[in-house]
């Protein structure tokens, strides 16, 4: 089973009163759009990731991530997700807490931006981008929590590198210290190189190229 990773953008948060209530609405992942440097790879979210995991599970609203710091629940209604052609859009009913209070005039005064999701990966995709540069895209994932973030950066690469030593067969050691030197590309292409000497027949070369195909296409 892959390990929980945490993902944030710096989408705009807004207040909306809706009767007594004050309603947080934002985008807790926006599709198709990079994320930075994660330590020789970038990554990006595919439309339709959150289609299953949203009717499925019964997602927690949390401020930064914490489990003491609940905003709101699927399964109470205090919290609604849906995918929109932006991304992954919510509402959060803010509760009359000491947390929800705090967060309402921290939101108010800008000093929050940006919403965060915490997810566990169902099924991903590795390929390069235009330019050549490994790329991981999120296909499906299981939520367990979004909501408001403090710190808008697009961090957390060892669960994603633990993917990619499953799907390539590369030792997660080696990954790892390849993303640390930023230097993940190189171990990538060096089993592109490898491809080239595999067979000089061309069935069994094929199968190679399926298997590594974003590397040599």
């Amino acid at each position: 089973m892959s390990t929980f990773e945490r993902r944030t953008f710096t989408e705009d948060v807004e207040l909306r009163a809706v009767g007594d209530k004050t309603v947080a609405v934002g985008h807790a992942a926006v599709f198709g759009v990079r994320s930075q440097n994660l330590g020789g790879f970038v990554e990006q979210v595919a439309p339709g990731a959150f289609s299953k995991t949203i009717k499925d599970q019964d997602v927690r609203a949390l401020f930064n991530h914490n489990e003491d710091h609940v905003l709101g629940r699927l399964g109470a209604a205090t919290l609604r997700l849906i995918e929109d052609d932006e991304g992954l859009a919510y509402e959060i009913d803010l509760p009359d807490t000491s947390v929800g209070r705090d967060l309402r005039a921290m939101l108010e005064r800008g000093d929050v931006v940006g919403s965060s999701f915490g997810f566990r990966t169902i099924e991903d995709e590795w390929g390069e981008d235009e330019h050549g540069f490994p790329l991981r895209t999120l296909k499906q994932v299981s939520l367990r929590d979004i909501g408001p973030a403090t710190f808008p950066a697009y961090l957390d690469s060892k669960a994603a590198l633990r993917s990619l030593s499953t799907i390539r067969g590369f030792p997660l050691d080696e990954l790892v210290a390849a993303s640390d030197a930023g230097d993940l590309r190189s171990v990538l292409a060096r089993e592109g190189d490898e491809s080239t000497d595999a067979s000089d027949d061309g069935r069994e070369t094929t199968v190679v190229r399926q298997r590594i195909g974003w590397l040599i296409s």
